[in-house]
C-alpha cells in the first residue's frame, strides 16, 4: 500500500471472502445445514464485516466484546468500538455451540456459513439505554428491537457471496477498492499529496445533496488540500428518508458536473444506521478511516433520529460532535465542524451563520420547509438552494402531498369504535378523491393472518403484517385505514418506522373499559371476566395507550360520524387530502394529540 495512504484503525482490513476455488465445495456442503435467516439490518452488517468496513471486528460479537460496548464502547481487546454488531436468533434446535449454519437472507440466497462458537441471551433494555440513551419506542432501534430473537450467537464466519446488488455498481466499492482509488488520485495529483499521508475528508450523508452541502464540502476539502470522500449511506437509513435510489441520482450529477473530479470520489455504504447520535458519530469516523479517510465532516445532530414520544430531540445538537472529538486522535480522523451554512443574497455566496457581521441579511430553507413548503406543494426549490438538476430529480420522485400516501391508523380497546369510524372515514376520503384501503383488524385475521393465535408473539406478527401491507400501499400513494387493536406500544410504533413517520397518523380511539363491555353485543368480555377466554386485552392482557398520537377520540360525547369528520379536517389541515369546493370540512382542524 502507498504511504499516501494510512492503514486502517485496527491494523490491516478484515477480508471474510473465502477464495473462489473453494466456493462450490463450500455451497455445496452449505446444502445440508441448518439456515439461519438473516434480517435486512443483518445483511447489511455481514457484507461490512466481510468487506473490512468494521475492521477490526471479524465477525457478529460474541457476549465479552458485547458486553464490553455496551459498558466502554470497546471490544474485548482494547479497541474503541461504540455500536454492538450482533446476530439476534429464536432458540431452536441447532443453536448451539459447534454447530455450523448456513446465513441466508429473504430471498433464500446462501451468504455464509457461520461456525457457532456463543449463544447468549441479551437484556433489551440494557442494550437501549446504554446505546441509545433511551427506552423510549419512538426510537427507530428501540422499537426494532422488540422484533429480536432473545438470543445472540457469534463464531467464526466462511462468506460465499457479498449480498447482490444490481444498482449503481459502478459506485458499490468496497474499503480496498476505494482505498485503491484514492491511492490512484494521489499518485496522479502530487499537488494534493505533499503530506506523509493523502487527506482525505469523508462526508456522511443520508439526504440529497443542496447547495449549502456542496460549499460546505468544498471548503471542508480544500481546508485540508486533500480529497472528498462522498459516502452516502444507501443501506437502512432513518425511516421516511428520501429514498436512496432517488438521492444517488443527484449524487451523481453533482460529482460529476460540480466538483473537480480530482477532488472526488463518490462511492456507496450499504450500512445500517443504529441512529444512535453521539454513539453513532464515533462509528462512523472508525468505518471511513477503514475507508482510507483521515478527516470527517460532523454535522448539527448527526446521526439522530429525529423527536421522542414528547416531542424533544433524542440528543442534543453538538453531542455527537463532542463526542467524535473526544475520540479523534484515537481514531486517527480529525473532526472537521461547520455552523449552519445561510445564503447571502446581497453577495450571491454562501457562508457561516457565526460570521455573519450583526444585520446582515440572509435566507435559509430548513428541512421541514424543503419537504412541507416546496415539495409537498409541487413548488420547484429555488436554484440558490439547490441546483437545478437536483430541483428536477426530486420533483419527479415526490409529488405534492395530496398524492402521497398515509396511513391512519386506528388503535383502542376491543368495542371501542375503531371499526365504525374507519368505515365512515374510508367513505369521506373516497368522496374526496382518494383512493383508499381499509384493513379491518378482524377481516385480516380472516385472510393475511389466518392461523394466527393471541399470544403476544402472534399479535405482534399479526400487526407487523398489518404494517407492511400498510407501508407498501402508501410507498406507492395509496391511503390505507387500518383499524385494530394493536395493544403494544413499541409494535405501533415499530409499524410508524415502517410506514415512514410522516406519513403516519395514529388515531387513538380512546374509549373507557366500561363503555367498550357496554357495546360488546358478542359477549366477548364477559367471557373473558368469567374466564372463559384467555388473553382478552383490557381484562387479563395489558394494552398499552399512546403516549402521543396524533389524534384522540372521544367516543362518548362524539358519533362515529363526527369523529370520522375531525380525522377528514386533520388530513385537509396536512395537505393529505384536498377539500370539495365550497367545502368546510370543519371549523378548527385537528391538532396533535387531541380533537376539539
Amino acid at each position: 500500500m502507498s504511504s499516501l495512504l494510512i492503514p486502517p484503525y485496527g491494523g490491516q482490513l478484515v477480508d471474510l471472502l473465502v477464495p473462489p476455488e473453494d466456493v462450490n465445495e463450500i455451497k455445496a456442503y452449505a446444502g445440508h445445514l441448518p439456515s439461519v435467516l438473516l434480517s435486512e439490518r443483518a445483511v447489511c452488517d455481514l457484507e461490512l464485516l466481510a468487506t473490512g468496513a468494521f475492521s477490526p471486528l471479524d465477525r457478529f460479537m460474541g457476549q465479552r466484546d458485547y458486553q464490553r460496548v455496551l459498558d466502554e464502547m470497546r471490544l474485548a481487546n482494547g479497541y474503541l468500538f461504540p455500536i454492538p454488531i450482533t446476530l439476534p436468533v429464536e432458540p431452536g434446535p441447532h443453536i448451539r455451540i459447534g454447530q455450523d449454519v448456513a446465513l441466508r437472507n429473504a430471498k433464500n440466497e446462501l451468504l455464509a456459513v457461520m461456525t457457532i462458537e456463543e449463544v447468549y441471551e441479551w437484556d433489551r433494555e440494557e442494550l437501549a439505554q446504554k446505546v441509545f440513551s433511551t427506552l423510549d419506542t419512538r426510537h427507530p432501534l428501540v422499537a426494532e428491537l422488540y422484533t429480536w430473537g432473545p438470543l445472540f450467537i457469534s463464531g467464526p464466519l466462511r462468506v460465499i457471496q457479498l449480498p447482490s446488488h444490481y444498482d449503481f455498481r459502478d459506485l458499490r466499492l468496497t474499503p480496498a477498492q476505494v482505498r485503491r482509488r484514492l491511492e490512484e488520485t494521489g499518485e496522479e495529483n502530487p499537488e494534493i499529496a505533499r503530506n506523509p499521508h493523502l487527506n482525505v475528508v469523508a462526508f456522511q450523508t443520508r439526504n440529497p445533496l443542496h447547495r449549502a452541502h456542496e460549499e460546505m464540502t468544498k471548503r471542508a476539502a480544500q481546508s485540508v488540500n486533500g480529497v472528498l470522500l462522498l459516502h452516502p449511506v444507501v443501506g437502512m437509513t432513518k425511516p421516511g428518508d428520501v429514498d436512496h435510489y432517488t438521492r444517488v441520482r443527484t449524487y451523481k450529477i453533482m460529482a460529476e458536473r460540480y466538483y473537480d473530479p480530482r477532488r472526488v470520489l463518490l462511492a456507496l455504504l450499504p450500512l445500517a444506521m443504529r441512529l444512535a447520535g453521539p454513539r453513532e458519530a464515533v462509528w462512523h469516523m472508525i468505518i471511513r478511516r477503514n475507508y482510507g479517510a483521515n478527516h470527517m465532516i460532523v454535522g448539527r445532530d448527526h446521526a439522530g433520529p429525529g423527536v421522542d414520544s414528547q416531542g424533544r430531540p433524542f440528543y442534543g445538537p453538538y453531542e455527537a460532535r463532542q463526542l467524535a472529538s473526544r475520540y479523534s486522535k484515537e481514531v486517527g480522523v480529525a473532526v472537521i465542524s461547520f455552523d449552519t451554512m445561510v445564503y447571502l443574497p446581497d453577495e450571491g455566496r454562501y457562508e457561516e451563520l457565526s460570521r455573519l457581521a450583526p444585520g446582515q441579511r440572509y435566507v435559509l430553507i430548513s428541512g421541514t420547509e424543503v419537504r412541507e413548503n416546496f415539495l409537498n406543494n409541487g413548488r420547484r426549490l429555488p436554484e440558490w438552494f439547490t441546483r437545478t438538476e437536483v430541483a428536477e430529480i426530486l420533483a419527479e420522485s415526490y409529488p405534492p402531498i395530496y398524492k402521497q400516501g398515509v396511513c391512519i391508523w386506528f388503535t383502542g380497546l376491543p368495542c371501542s369504535g375503531k371499526s365504525v369510524t374507519a368505515e365512515i372515514l374510508t367513505q369521506l376520503l373516497m368522496e374526496h378523491g382518494r383512493q383508499v384501503t381499509l384493513l379491518d383488524g378482524d377481516v385480516v385475521r380472516t385472510h393475511l393472518s389466518k392461523g394466527l393465535g393471541f399470544s403476544k408473539e402472534d399479535r405482534d406478527l399479526n400487526i407487523r403484517r398489518i404494517g407492511f401491507v400498510a407501508s407498501e400501499i402508501v410507498r406507492h400513494g395509496g391511503v390505507v385505514v387500518c383499524a385494530a387493536v394493536s395493544p403494544y406500544r413499541a409494535t405501533r410504533n415499530d409499524v410508524r418506522n415502517m410506514v415512514g413517520a410522516n406519513h403516519f397518523v395514529e388515531v387513538f380511539v380512546d374509549t373507557p373499559l366500561e363503555i367498550c363491555e357496554q357495546r360488546d353485543v358478542k359477549g366477548l368480555y364477559a367471557k373473558a371476566r368469567r374466564g372463559e377466554i384467555k388473553g382478552f386485552t383490557g381484562i387479563d392482557d395489558p394494552y398499552e395507550p399512546p403516549e402521543n398520537p396524533e389524534i384522540r377520540l372521544d367516543t362518548v360525547n362524539h358519533t362515529p360520524e363526527e369523529n370520522a369528520r375531525q380525522i377528514l379536517a386533520y388530513l385537509v389541515h396536512r395537505g393529505f387530502v384536498k377539500p370539495l369546493d365550497g367545502e368546510r370540512v370543519a371549523n378548527t382542524p385537528a391538532t396533535p394529540g387531541h380533537m376539539p
